[in-house]
């Protein structure tokens, strides 16, 4: 049986239960958490508002819970059956044996002459009194695995169906932490042109009080002007995507349409690139979600084949009643206990297919985990060499930042002199802005790069 140990887990039932209850029990009478108008919202709060809210993961753990009741399902053959009937019925009785009855499955036909009926009872077609009672229990003894496959078979989809469900969490998390990034991205975007259309109608107004004077010609005045409403346009496609950013940040927390006003409690920051890519490939192999489920499922299909190849064998179950019976009362009564073996001689090669079936089922899954494990690896190696190239643009973007910023304080200099022209400054201006957004573009695409990388290594679940 193939069953993948490099993670080295083992499911008990009661384990797979226990699981399954704390992941699933919230969900079911969750209030829907939100925000606070002005609260200062953090990512971990946000996260914790979507985990709550948002239906996909909702439906996720619900489907994953339903799926742990088939454990218990698998596990009640394993346990003490007992069954009960009562029945009156109005039938004819023609020497078939004791009384009339619709056999439950477990009242045993007791051959000869009903018990009160003279010896030369003839045909009859009218119906008589027929009583039956009756209590019967069954216990399962052995069958060579196939109960206890069976049980095994339920734990592992169950763990699957759990793993499912943290990988829509995983999803749901960095979703989440990529539209945080991009609304805290774009509050300092609106910062940023906010600053310059401040900075360009202050030199609108110093140009126009030297056009005035005979200091500078009129086209510094309209220059000015166009760089103002260049600025404006700016400024208004920054503060759009402030509110597109929001709303795509409250769909994803599941807040609706009537998501309040907060503001962020953090800014775009970041630290130096550490750790190797061989250490987070290998907590990848450790931690996805998707390659847990895909391994669970083959565990399954190994269950499966311990179930089949049962059928090569007998099986064994204990078994005990009492009944009454009678076409009058008092009835009689009888008990009976003992043991059924039934073996499964021959069914058409029913058991070698379904044998093979789960071979090949589980031979396929096999490959399908290869094949995760290989595009995992891709992905970290990505994700990884990504956030150590936003890392170099940081340092890149803060070294243009900084000289762009010289450069326009030359730049005005020279204006205010007149040695320069507005070209000159405008340019410069120009550079300036989109250095500073080119800035907050590199700490954005770090954050996500990061988080792009915490999402293919599984760690965004480490604490959750």
């Amino acid at each position: 049986m193939f069953i993948p140990t490099k993670r080295g887990r083992t499911l008990a039932a009661a384990a797979v239960f226990l699981c399954i209850a704390a992941l699933a029990g919230p969900c079911a009478h969750a209030a829907v958490i939100t925000v606070r108008a002005g609260e200062r919202l953090t990512l971990g709060q946000a996260i914790h508002i979507a985990l709550v809210n948002h239906p996909r993961a909702l439906y996720a753990r619900t489907e994953a819970a339903s799926v742990a009741q088939r454990v218990g399902q698998a596990r009640s053959a394993l346990l003490p059956q007992l069954f009960g009937s009562a029945q009156y019925l109005g039938t004819t009785d023609n020497g078939i044996g004791d009384t009339s009855y619709l056999n439950p499955g477990f009242i045993p036909r007791i051959p000869g002459r009903d018990h009160d009926a003279p010896l030369n009872a003839g045909q009859s077609f009218g119906p008589g009194n027929n009583y039956a009672a009756a209590l019967g229990a069954y216990q399962y003894l052995f069958d060579f695995g196939r109960a206890f496959g069976f049980l095994h078979q339920r734990q592992y989809e169950s763990a699957a169906a759990t793993a499912a469900a943290r990988l829509t969490d995983l999803d749901l998390i960095y979703e989440v932490t990529r539209r945080y990034f991009a609304l805290l991205a774009a509050h300092q975007k609106v910062r940023v042109f906010e600053k310059a259309l401040a900075e360009r109608q202050t030199q609108l107004l110093a140009a126009r009080v030297k056009a005035r004077a005979g200091l500078v010609p009129d086209i510094d005045v309209y220059t000015a002007q166009a760089e103002v409403a260049r600025a404006q346009v700016h400024l208004l496609d920054a503060r759009n995507l402030v509110e597109t950013a929001k709303a795509a940040l409250d769909n994803a927390m599941a807040l609706g349409f009537n998501a309040p006003d907060y503001q962020l409690a953090t800014t775009l920051t970041t630290n130096p690139t550490s750790g190797t890519l061989g250490q987070y490939v290998a907590q990848a192999m450790h931690l996805r979600p998707d390659l847990a489920m895909l391994e669970d499922q083959a565990r399954a299909e190994g269950a499966k084949i311990v179930e089949y190849r049962s059928d090569f064998f007998p099986n064994a179950s204990a078994v005990a009643g009492y009944n009454t019976l009678g076409t009058g009362l008092p009835a009689a009564n009888n008990y009976y206990a003992g043991v059924v073996i039934t073996w499964p001689i021959f069914n058409g090669f029913l058991t070698e297919h379904q044998l093979e079936e789960a071979k090949l089922r589980q031979d396929a899954l096999r490959y399908s985990i290869e094949d995760l494990r290989q595009r995992i690896f891709l992905e970290v190696k990505r994700a990884f060499l990504n956030w150590q190239t936003a890392y170099q643009r940081i340092r890149r973007t803060e070294l243009a930042l900084a000289a762009s910023r010289a450069q326009l304080e030359l730049a005005q200099k020279r204006y205010d002199t007149g040695l320069g022209n507005i070209i000159e400054l405008t340019d410069a201006e120009r550079w300036f802005v989109q250095n500073d957004a080119d800035y907050v573009d590199a700490l954005f695409f770090y954050s996500v790069d990061k988080a792009a990388l915490d999402r293919a290594t599984g760690a965004l679940l480490e604490d959750r």
